[in-house]
């Protein structure tokens, strides 16, 4: 078991727990960058997509950085070469030895409820148009739910933009049910907060719903976003030597 962190109680001075969710804590599992996004084969060569992946990681990880509702960030990876470029204050990369997605998100819940979080955002890495306002919206809804719900548990989804995936999941506890990434996830864990009478609340937005998977995705990208991408994806390989990339 990784070891959890020790995050500070708040973003800093003058920095206090605003809602019942927090202290909030982020969990971005990726699974490795060699091979990745095959699907955009026929558009990027293989190490522009291990760019790619990089580049919206970093992303990622710069919004939830700026975004004062998170206390800390786990990223779970079995890649060597994620691990090493993942860096800040306020993240923390846990090695996944065994075990698929939802085994390595468990993983981070697990270490995010041993340091102290009181809710858990589980958000892919893969949302080239995430910003911090998204990120608000999306927290805002969850905290009006769980107040509307008297305090009971939730499960509060950002769906992917054709409804059949999970782009962003915030729950509370953040055990209160196990993720279940893959086909068809938003009716998986729309069903699953069900079954353990949680609130849930569904919650639409551009910067939440749109993931990059296939060639026409990239056609939808704002002007130069997948320049910038792959150019910060590059910038985050350029210390890890060549013989040590690819993943576990």
């Amino acid at each position: 078991m990784t070891a959890a962190p020790t995050p500070p109680a708040s973003r800093g001075p003058g920095h206090s727990l605003r809602t019942s969710l927090e202290p909030l804590h982020a969990v971005v599992p990726l699974r490795g960058i060699a091979g990745g996004k095959a699907r955009l084969g026929g558009a990027l060569d293989a190490e522009e997509r291990e760019e790619l992946i990089l580049g919206m990681l970093d992303r990622t990880l710069e919004a939830l950085a700026s975004w004062p509702a998170c206390a800390w960030v786990h990223v779970v990876t079995p890649d060597p070469v994620v691990a090493r470029v993942v860096a800040g204050p306020t993240v923390s990369a846990i090695p996944q030895l065994t075990g698929g997605l939802n085994e390595g998100i468990v993983a981070g819940v697990s270490v995010a409820l041993e340091a102290g979080a009181r809710s858990v955002l589980v958000l892919p890495a893969d949302l080239p148009l995430l910003t911090t306002a998204a990120l608000d919206r999306f927290h805002e809804a969850a905290d009006a739910a769980l107040a509307a719900g008297g305090g009971r548990p939730l499960v509060a989804i950002a769906p992917s933009d054709a409804r059949n995936g999970t782009n962003g999941l915030v729950l509370f506890p953040g055990d209160v049910i196990a993720p279940a990434f893959g086909d068809q996830s938003f009716e998986a864990h729309v069903r699953a907060a069900a079954a353990v009478d949680a609130t849930l609340q569904v919650v639409t937005d551009p910067g939440l719903g749109f993931d990059l998977d296939t060639p026409e995705d990239l056609e939808m990208l704002p002007q130069g976003l997948l320049h910038d991408l792959i150019h910060a994806g590059q910038r985050a390989l350029d210390g890890v030597p060549h013989d040590g990339r690819g993943a576990a």
